[in-house]
């Protein structure tokens, strides 16, 4: 029997219109569900385990990962089972109508390790579903829950309700790619500890503004932030949009970025010798001031385009010209300073050129304003005359 082919909904959101209540009683039932299958699914409580998260194999609070089997409607079919009808659990984002039969229901999640997704007031309203480490390479890593009326993926961050202990404590923030990441560094801290970072994830999306606000009013904010994630590409635009989302408006702390090699992710790291020591000292001891990583990032793109760029003083005065913009992002003139130098390190220019570049850049600023200015209507003798009264 073929894959069936899934119906498109024309609804912009599932669950409108439906009893919230009812929707959130269906995804607290598909937790006991995924948990209890979890129990007896050799294969993923073995790769939890080699992923250094065996614990939370044997612990269910507070993060309660559970497993979706392979079948097509294991879930659908239990739900049903207990009185859920077909609307509401295609409302909650737990199952979906194909194309062929759209009175046939099939489970939205399978073969998947499941990390529930709890709001703001503790209810769980979706999941996020980790492919098992023998998917296929057109398998998605991570399947993200359907927007419903109980779940925006871009209003949530996942790990926010399972740590208000150490959110309370005023914890610094880490932002890391995905659950996996959340669990360890949450595991990498011992109970007893009364000081650490507390990591937190987007919902299966890049971080928004309503995500960055969350950050920026988090009780340990004025500690700074870490982000953390993979050193991929993906990874490194993450680190950018983080930059550019939490440095305006300003966040309370420091920002910084801890860097990890291509095999060593928050998550990978945990599995080494003394991982949980060395996961510690690379998102407290060793990490590097964020907009230093956004420099970075920028010149690795610059001489992947164009590998030879920084053999010539041509070069190099052209990876000047591009980077010198991010100097007027510092939050202050020490740290404006230091990217300077940081720049004159990394390109092998003068201090005198990155002193012209950011003179010229400052110029051309200003002109672009002025320009501005007088185009939308303040012109140079109303201006004057603004001036005089």
């Amino acid at each position: 029997m073929g894959a069936p082919r899934l119906s498109q909904s024309t609804s912009p959101v599932r669950g409108a219109g439906l009893e919230p209540a009812r929707l959130l009683a269906a995804v607290e039932a598909a937790v006991t569900y995924y948990r209890a299958q979890l129990e007896y699914a050799a294969g993923p409580r073995t790769y939890l385990a080699q992923r250094g998260l065996g614990v939370i194999v044997q612990r269910e609070w507070p993060w309660r990962v559970g497993y979706a089997p392979p079948s097509w409607s294991s879930l659908t079919g239990h739900l049903r089972a207990a009185g859920f009808t077909p609307k509401e659990l295609v409302g909650a984002g737990l199952s979906t109508r194909t194309q062929t039969d759209p009175n046939r229901l099939i489970d939205v999640f399978r073969d998947r390790v499941m990390f529930p997704v709890r709001d703001s007031a503790g209810h769980t309203v979706a999941f996020l579903g980790r492919s098992g480490p023998h998917a296929g390479r057109d398998v998605p890593k991570y399947l993200n829950n359907p927007q419903t009326a109980i779940y925006n993926k871009r209003q949530l961050l996942f790990g926010l309700a399972e740590q208000q202990d150490r959110i309370t404590a005023q914890w610094t923030p880490v932002l890391v790619e995905g659950p996996a990441d959340v669990l360890a560094v949450w595991l990498s801290y011992s109970h007893s500890r009364r000081a650490g970072s507390v990591a937190l994830a987007p919902c299966g999306t890049g971080l928004t503004d309503t995500q960055a606000t969350i950050l920026r009013e988090l009780p340990g904010a004025p500690q700074g932030l870490v982000a953390a994630f993979d050193s991929d590409p993906a990874g490194r635009a993450a680190v950018d949009r983080a930059w550019h989302l939490l440095r305006e408006p300003r966040y309370p702390g420091p920002l910084m970025a801890a860097e990890f090699s291509v095999d060593a992710d928050p998550a990978d790291l945990l599995r080494r010798p003394h991982g949980r020591a060395q996961l510690r000292a690379a998102l407290q001891r060793q990490a590097q001031p964020m907009l230093d990583t956004v420099v970075d990032h920028r010149l690795a793109r610059l001489v992947e385009r164009h590998p030879g760029l920084l053999e010539d003083i041509d070069g190099r005065c052209a990876a000047v010209r591009v980077l010198v913009p991010l100097l007027f992002e510092a939050t202050s003139p020490d740290e404006a300073i230091r990217v300077g130098r940081h720049i004159v390190a990394h390109t092998g220019a003068g201090v005198d050129t990155v002193a012209i570049a950011a003179l010229t850049h400052l110029e051309g600023t200003l002109h672009t304003l002025m320009s501005h200015f007088y185009r939308d209507g303040a012109g140079h003798g109303q201006f004057r005359g603004s001036m005089s009264t």
